[in-house]
């Protein structure tokens, strides 16, 4: 199966299978997914991104050795559903702690950014108290920071803010 051209036929729920049981556990099947992922045709990317996040949740040590390829993706300028759904993925993987920092640093910059989309700041709280869990000490710059934007976030932003909250408020700096 040519990946990238099954992507372009729909964009639909048993396609998205179809390719989802083609990869299977398969190292090459999931590069070929996330090259066609990160090209920057916002149409695969958006396609792509479903089967990738399946995919991930089955098998998410395929992950393993991209997650700095995803980092840096971020570091590019991105259609928000590139940023959305690399966000998404990186909340159910487990996160190299070389790139603790630079990820904090970017999920940092969205929270912050007035004209971000809700879903890419609900992802990047709940990366960032992931994250917390491998260096608590930092939960004490990520909740101010989750608190201030409280008072002028939307529904979503304030509903997952809250949830985050509780869930640092349990994790104890040494």
């Amino acid at each position: 199966m040519d990946i990238e051209k099954q992507l372009a036929l729909e964009h639909s729920k048993p396609n998205t299978l179809l390719i989802v049981n083609y990869i299977g556990e398969d190292k090459k099947k999931f590069k070929e997914l996330l090259e066609v992922f990160a090209k920057g045709d916002i149409r695969l990317t958006q396609r792509a991104a479903w089967p990738l996040s399946y995919v991930l949740e089955q098998h998410p040590n395929l992950a393993k050795h991209h997650i700095p390829f995803l980092v840096q993706l971020l570091d590019k300028p991105l259609h928000v559903a590139v940023k959305r759904n690399v966000l998404r993925l990186l909340q159910t993987i487990p996160i190299p702690e070389s790139e603790l920092g630079p990820l904090a640093d970017k999920c940092f910059q969205y929270l912050r950014d007035r004209h971000e989309p809700i879903a890419v700041k609900a992802f990047a709280m709940t990366v960032l108290y992931k994250i917390c869990l491998l260096e608590p000490a930092l939960k004490n710059e990520v909740i101010p920071t989750i608190e201030d934007m409280l008072p002028f976030g939307s529904g979503g932003v304030v509903a997952r803010g809250k949830k985050v909250l509780a869930q640092l408020a349990k994790i104890k700096v040494q």
